[in-house]
């Protein structure tokens, strides 16, 4: 792409953009140095990595990359013998955690959407677990060396806090000495150089027995290290030393293993600096609300309703730009300040940004080609230290264009032939572009020049096109008005004005009459598209107004189906109840007959019981099959689904619901898993919750804590805990928890996330985030 295009266009403001969206450094330097690329496959892949970065940060949620640093150099050096500072080293271990996370990230949205570009990305990133661990064993959060880093560091300190708190002790008893007190200024310790001491008088220096190291800005105070303590203080200024050598010992180890790690981490920053890159391109096609480009072949650039990005939203005005298909140059014209270089840029920049696997600002189902070059001339490029006129500038780089174009190319030419004797321009001009037309490149030019109308007109593959302005308020609209030219607006703007009529007629009769009928065409053109487009705003509103009442009857006849489904249902529920009852009286009655039967065996006959039986068999209604089977006790408790507990009526068994598909149900009864058809299932009451368990969790509206309070316990305290609470978590329905185990040592977390590991409720964890409590918390997704 042409360094020269890219720079009139302002592709590097939409570069700076795109920068500011970026959340590592690695994705901010690949965002400013992007280019455009010619090659279709490449700007395909690139389109595409862009949408699944979309579709990934909505469906995660927003996707955070803080904390992931490029260490390349570090690595590097580390691999070279040099030893990394304690903050680089945790900085290594927060790449790795990154890596990690996204990884899970991704793994968790292939169900909704398909990310393999960013799939591909997130597996070049190396796992490296054992070295996380030994850095994050040995590194703090504030990147202080701990405790654990080694045995031999874990004892230099503990002596180092004995020696201190003898040293603070004897200290303490000097200053509450009344024959001490005397001498000093105030009855405090202080730290001076490394060494304890007390503020002495400036008159008793001489007669307190120490060391000075320090004395106050007035003069008036010496800090004295006592002598009963300078051998303590010593010994402590050894142990220092010793410290700050195993911590040294500590680094270069640890910058060893770094070391060993450059290639699986130099690839973790790639992976994740194109991760970032791809991450920001989604979020500025957010932010301009634009959409991915459709390419086509052919040279086709159809843009609609396309917006200057560097253009604020409530200001800029969208256009249609269509060149390709019946035609391949496209000549606009129009008023100054009309918007004719506007259209040109958003034309040339947005197929820059599309060629660059950036999301356009335009309406959906908007085509591009991509181009092989891109040639601009636009602005004032005429040259100061080669003494070129702004016409000579022009035509210097106009023939450069020309020289290098084929048919892969788009050329925008802004005010061709301008700056000359305007009938020698319009004929170089006119020339140019029958140059231009002749060898099918796609061209949009801007003029001034009247001739240029009529060019267009009579050379097949050139339209005209211009920016309309509105004669009543001297005002152009910009838009862009494909098919019908720019007429002049001269005389009609100086008659609004108060030009005398005897001036502005003899203006018109120094019009020739082709110009005449030229402009005469144009305004009943542009009358006839603005009566085309009015009609086309009230059908618009038409067919918005029937879709709306469309919708409204469709929303209404779904209502009342089912209210009619609703009503039917509590009928045959009525009608059910009413001869359920009637069955019971009938049975009643028999029964009694029955009695007085055996009493009286001559008075009734068992073929009349057998006839009343019948009788009350077709009293029974049949019920459309499908419908709700009411529970036994006449109580209903709703549509079963997974995990009810259901009685079969055709088995006169109970069982559990394990899935629905369709029409059927999957049930188990006792050890036997067998399908039927839902409507045949009557579902139970749902059994009476356990009790709570007892453990220390903040409550939610459904009885189940979010949050499982582990501090304070140990390992296998806590395991049984965990166990118990993700049972009642899981059949609460939550999918998301937090285990709160405090940072302390790390040893809860460790064994809290090697135990998550295996659990069988447990999808993936990740420790805390921001405001989530960091690395004291763990976040468990559940299955």
């Amino acid at each position: 792409m042409e360094p020269r295009t890219l720079r009139v266009l302002e592709f590097e403001k939409i570069c700076r953009i795109l920068a500011d969206h970026a959340q590592t450094d690695m994705g901010r330097t690949l965002a400013l140095e992007l280019l455009p690329s010619s090659d279709e496959e490449e700007v395909r892949s690139w389109c595409r990595e862009t949408d699944e970065a979309q579709a990934w940060d909505r469906l995660a949620g927003g996707v955070s990359l803080q904390g992931a640093t490029d260490v390349t150099e570090w690595v590097r050096r580390a691999a070279r013998g040099g030893v990394l500072s304690s903050e680089q080293l945790y900085a290594t271990a927060e790449l790795m955690r990154v890596g990690r996370w996204v990884q899970r990230s991704l793994e968790q949205v292939q169900s909704k959407a398909r990310t393999p570009q960013l799939q591909a990305l997130a597996d070049g990133i190396p796992e490296l677990p054992e070295l996380e661990k030994a850095i994050r064993d040995s590194v703090g959060e504030d990147g202080s060396i701990l405790d654990g880093a080694s045995s031999e560091l874990a004892a230099l300190r503990r002596r180092k806090r004995t020696l201190a708190d003898r040293i603070r002790g004897a200290l303490d008893e000097l200053i509450r000495n009344p024959n001490t007190q005397k001498y000093l200024q105030e009855p405090l310790v202080t730290v001076r150089d490394g060494r304890y001491c007390v503020p002495v008088r400036v008159e008793f220096k001489n007669s307190f027995r120490g060391i000075v190291h320090d004395q106050s800005a007035s003069g008036q105070t010496w800090f004295i290290e006592p002598a009963a303590i300078v051998p303590l203080g010593n010994e402590l200024r050894g142990l220092e030393a010793q410290e700050e050598r195993e911590i040294e010992r500590i680094l270069i180890r640890l910058s060893a293993l770094v070391g060993q790690e450059e290639a699986g981490l130099s690839k973790a920053v790639e992976c994740l600096g194109r991760l970032d890159f791809a991450l920001a391109k989604s979020r500025l096609a957010q932010q301009m609300d634009a959409v991915s480009p459709h390419f086509v072949g052919g040279g086709k650039l159809r843009l609609r309703r396309c917006r200057h990005p560097l253009i604020p939203k409530e200001r800029v005005v969208p256009v249609d730009v269509l060149i390709g298909d019946e035609y391949h140059a496209l000549i606009i014209t129009g008023p100054n300040t009309g918007g004719k270089t506007v259209v040109l840029k958003t034309a040339g920049l947005l197929t820059c940004m599309a060629q660059a696997g950036l999301f356009i600002p335009a309406a959906e189902g908007s085509e591009l080609s991509v181009f092989e070059r891109i040639f601009a001339d636009i602005g004032d490029e005429q040259s100061i230290e080669q003494s070129l006129s702004t016409f000579s500038g022009h035509m210097k780089h106009i023939i450069e264009i020309l020289d290098q174009v084929n048919e892969r190319s788009l050329v925008l030419l802004d005010e061709i032939g301008a700056g000359t004797d305007p009938a020698e321009g319009a004929a170089l001009a006119e020339a140019i572009l029958q140059f231009l037309v002749d060898r099918g490149i796609r061209t949009i030019a801007t003029t001034h020049y009247g001739d240029l109308k009529a060019f267009a007109y009579t050379t097949p593959g050139v339209m005209n096109a211009s920016v309309e302005f509105d004669s009543e308020t001297l005002r152009p609209t910009y838009r862009l008005l494909i098919g019908v030219p720019g007429r002049s607006n001269a005389l009609a703007v100086a008659a609004r004005l108060g030009l005398g009529q005897e001036i502005l007629d003899r203006a018109r009769h120094r019009l020739g009459a082709d110009d005449v009928r030229v402009e005469d065409m144009i305004r009943q053109l542009e009358t006839a598209r603005n009566q085309a487009r009015e009609e086309a705003d009230r059908a618009r509103l038409d067919r918005e107004e029937a879709s709306r009442l469309r919708q409204q009857w469709e929303s209404e006849v779904r209502r009342w189906e089912a209210e009619a489904d609703q009503r039917t249902a509590q009928a045959e529920e009525r009608a059910r109840r009413i001869v359920l009852q009637a069955e019971r009286e009938v049975k009643e009655v028999l029964e009694e007959l029955r009695r007085l039967s055996r009493e009286d065996r001559s008075s009734l006959k068992e073929h009349q019981f057998t006839e009343l039986r019948q009788r009350l068999d077709r009293v029974k209604p049949a019920f459309r099959y499908g419908r709700r089977v009411p529970s036994s006790n006449g109580e209903d408790f709703g549509t079963p689904g997974p995990g009810d507990a259901v009685e079969v009526v055709s088995f006169g068994q109970k069982g559990t619901v394990l899935e629905i598909q369709g029409k059927e149900a999957l049930v188990q009864i006792g050890a036997l898993k067998t399908r039927v058809p839902v409507a045949a299932l009557r579902k139970q009451k749902a059994p009476t919750p356990a009790a709570p368990v007892s453990v220390a969790v903040r409550r939610g509206a459904d009885g189940v804590g979010m949050e499982l309070d582990l501090r304070g316990k140990t390992v296998e305290e806590a395991i049984p805990e965990i166990d118990q609470y993700l049972d009642r978590a899981v059949l609460a329905g939550l999918a998301t928890v937090h285990l709160i185990h405090g940072k302390g040592t790390g040893a809860l977390r460790s064994g809290v996330q090697t135990y998550l590991r295996s659990h069988p409720h447990v999808r993936s964890f990740r420790n805390g985030g921001p405001g989530e409590g960091g690395l004291g918390v763990t976040v468990v997704e559940l299955k």
